[in-house]
């Protein structure tokens, strides 16, 4: 497996990447150890329930990393063009090279990107066509560990049995309070955003249209048999196993070569 790393020099990004990550460590560090572990020590909860939380942790940040660090589809600036596929291909007006029709030159970057769905400063990097499987991981897991937290916020005053081994001097005990409350909130932030984006995203990939294509109000007639769900998730995840849909540690292979165009306005 070869995973080639690609990072975007922008401040701003790094800037918004890095409060994502600070969410993530937050609820990482303080949930295990304001709930979880206490009530796994005094036998209130199963292990598993530990080992959920950290293997969706573990998988959020891995796709966090994975979306922000691999190539989303930029172009090389000497393309090789089958000949078969040329009518396919168009002049960018701002790079003056040649891309795939479905392409978007993204200012931020400087560059082209093969169905190029955004840029996304949370991740710092462009949104494309060999990133899009792992930006959609990544708003799923951020769901599941969000309310993953939330639950265990609530349960932790509403249904767990109080804890008996508590050191009174200890930091996260005397503020175990707010620091619950801002894990709450963050929680509620995370999987409302998260939520909105998901379901943003998934309908487009089911409809075939990038949110450039949205935007910019294109025309939603495909050339081609219109796509099943499983086979548009495949084409986007590049595998027809659906189990492989949720790993973000492979290579993403395009299931065919050909292109599927739409007809501008």
């Amino acid at each position: 497996m070869k995973l080639r790393l690609h990072f975007v020099v922008d401040p701003m990004g790094w800037l918004c990447i890095s409060m994502v990550f600070g969410i993530w460590l937050y609820n990482t560090f303080f949930i295990p150890k304001l709930v979880l572990l206490p009530h796994y020590n005094e036998g209130h909860i199963p292990w598993a329930i530990v080992v959920c939380y950290y293997i969706a942790s573990a998988l959020c940040v891995l796709a966090l990393f994975r979306a922000s660090t691999a190539d989303p589809g930029r172009l090389p600036v000497d393309p090789h063009i089958p000949h078969s596929e040329r009518e396919h291909w168009e002049l960018c007006n701002k790079c003056n090279l040649m891309r795939p029709k479905r392409s978007h030159h993204c200012s931020r970057c400087g560059h082209c990107v093969r169905r190029m769905d955004h840029h996304c400063p949370w991740i710092n990097n462009c949104v494309g066509e060999d990133n899009h499987w792992l930006f959609l991981q990544l708003c799923f897991y951020a769901q599941v560990l969000s309310l993953f937290t939330l639950v265990l916020d609530f349960c932790q005053y509403y249904y767990f049995q109080p804890l008996t081994e508590l050191d009174q001097e200890k930091f996260t005990t005397r503020h175990e309070l707010a620091l619950l409350r801002v894990s709450a909130l963050m929680g509620v932030v995370m999987f409302g955003g998260m939520s909105s984006l998901f379901y943003t995203q998934m309908t487009g990939i089911l409809s075939d249209m990038t949110t450039i294509e949205k935007m910019a109000q294109f025309t939603n007639e495909i050339y081609g048999v219109k796509k099943s769900w499983q086979w548009a998730l495949a084409e986007v995840c590049g595998t027809r196993w659906k189990l492989l849909w949720l790993l973000p540690l492979r290579s993403r292979q395009p299931l065919q070569a050909g292109y599927h165009f739409r007809a501008h306005v």
